[in-house]
């Protein structure tokens, strides 16, 4: 007992490799990290794109292995075309991410793969692997631009160092894996998933600005599309069975979201 509450005090301070994280240690340290995203983060609160995200999030996190989490979904008005997972189920989409996708299954498939890296606590194992790590910081300036500044850095007391932490290939490849799986049992087309990431390494040649957050936490390289696709294609799917590629629904939803105010812009000038 004194072992966990000591790892749960030291994990909302530093990252200690002797402790071992429990899905409720888990899920405060999610709720801490959370708490300080949404107070850095412009998150928006507009309740109809609001419950079609965690509407669509929850078909699929309903059929993961770890249904029994209390998944959390939200939208940070950001142009990125990002998408970030915190541990115990705090999924995190960028309004970047909704307006560029160019069909229900990309988003869906983008989603399902944030929602694979809860599923395979790759967050937790960092937590557990790395020493002396601030927790909530690390998070915050690895998955966020906020620490590319200087007032940001300043702001959260964390060098650039910091922004070495991010998701091994592996943790990338079995997320992958993961978002596949989670799409085909929602009844949405896989498709969307290495479709998405097309778009992504496009739009990485045009407007390298928009991707480089997600690069810079996401390593990635063109071959993941074909691994993906070659995932999808061991599946055998059935052609006559009819998953959702595409709804006038979303749509509806990626207009609303592209009338909503410019994202606020980062703030070069704090010292």
């Amino acid at each position: 007992m004194f072992t966990t509450r000591l790892c749960l005090l030291l994990s909302s301070v530093v990252l200690v490799t002797a402790c071992s994280v429990s899905q409720s240690d888990e899920r405060a340290i999610g709720s801490a990290n959370a708490a300080q995203v949404d107070s850095e983060l412009p998150i928006v609160h507009d309740s109809v794109v609001d419950l079609f995200v965690t509407e669509l999030g929850r078909s699929m996190a309903s059929k993961t292995s770890r249904a029994d989490l209390d998944w959390r979904f939200e939208v940070v008005n950001s142009p990125d075309v990002n998408a970030f997972a915190l541990p115990g189920g705090f999924i995190y989409v960028n309004r970047g991410a909704i307006e560029q996708a160019d069909r229900f299954d990309e988003i869906a498939g983008i989603m399902g793969h944030e929602i694979g890296h809860v599923v395979r606590r790759h967050s937790v194992k960092q937590i557990q692997g790395q020493e002396r790590r601030v927790v909530g910081l690390v998070l915050l300036c690895t998955l966020t631009r906020i620490c590319h500044t200087i007032g940001g850095r300043v702001a959260v007391q964390v060098g650039e160092d910091a922004l070495s932490a991010k998701y091994s290939q592996h943790d990338e490849a079995e997320a992958d894996s993961e978002g596949v799986v989670n799409t085909v049992r929602a009844g949405i087309d896989p498709e969307g998933l290495p479709s998405f990431f097309e778009k992504l390494f496009e739009e990485q040649k045009r407007q390298p600005s928009l991707v480089e957050t997600f690069f810079s936490t996401h390593p990635s390289d063109e071959s993941r599309v074909a691994h993906t696709r070659k995932q999808i294609a061991g599946l055998k799917l059935d052609p006559k069975q009819e998953l959702r590629r595409d709804t006038p629904d979303f749509h509806a939803i990626q207009e609303r979201v592209r009338a909503w105010p410019a994202p606020p812009k980062p703030d070069t000038t704090q010292r």
